[in-house]
């Protein structure tokens, strides 16, 4: 059985000066492309998933035909690696990342990226309900700071609400350096 990487919209509208900067998207990017190179080494699939925001009329950021929409050059993909667009912030809805894995006989999948409270909460939940087991590298996710019922939830409490949230069913959650050290 084979592991497969899932690195879920590190894209420029995330990072300083883009539509909707995240905490520590560097320091998140960095961890990712640690996952991201152990699993080119190991010539295990890898997929990156890009969001175009095509069906939300106000959205504000991943916009089409935007530098926002560009996957970070910290997790660059290769030309052999599988760039998968979607709409939605379920990375399965839509798409074929489901029938992407099944082809490979994937059954176990490692998932990073941005946001925590969003898109990385969404994957994570439709890919155990579709079967997979999933491992989740919570130092190689962000989010930011939220509001709702008129207070602001900070990005570290967002973040770490979801994070134990996943944890209880959904998700393996683990540093990239112990999801490493299990290779």
């Amino acid at each position: 059985m084979s592991k497969a990487l899932i690195i879920i919209d590190i894209q420029e509208d995330y990072f300083e000066g883009g539509a909707c900067e995240l905490v520590n998207p560097v320091e998140v990017s960095l961890a990712a492309k640690k996952l991201l190179e152990i699993f080119r080494e190991k010539d295990l699939p890898i997929f990156h998933i890009q969001h175009i925001n095509l069906v939300q009329p106000h959205a504000t950021f991943l916009l089409p035909n935007t530098t926002g929409v560009n996957i970070h050059k910290n997790v660059q993909p290769l030309v052999s690696e599988k760039i998968i667009e979607k709409n939605f912030p379920n990375s399965f809805l839509q798409t074929n990342l489901e029938s992407q894995l099944d082809k490979l006989n994937i059954k176990d999948v490692v998932i990073c990226g941005m946001m925590s409270h969003m898109c990385v909460d969404a994957t994570t939940r439709a890919a155990f309900d579709l079967g997979f087991s999933c491992t989740l590298a919570h130092d190689a996710c962000t989010t930011k700071n939220i509001e709702f019922n008129n207070k602001v939830v900070l990005q570290k409490d967002v973040h770490h609400s979801f994070m134990s949230a996943l944890s209880t069913s959904y998700a393996q959650v683990q540093t990239v350096d112990e999801i490493i050290n299990e290779f």
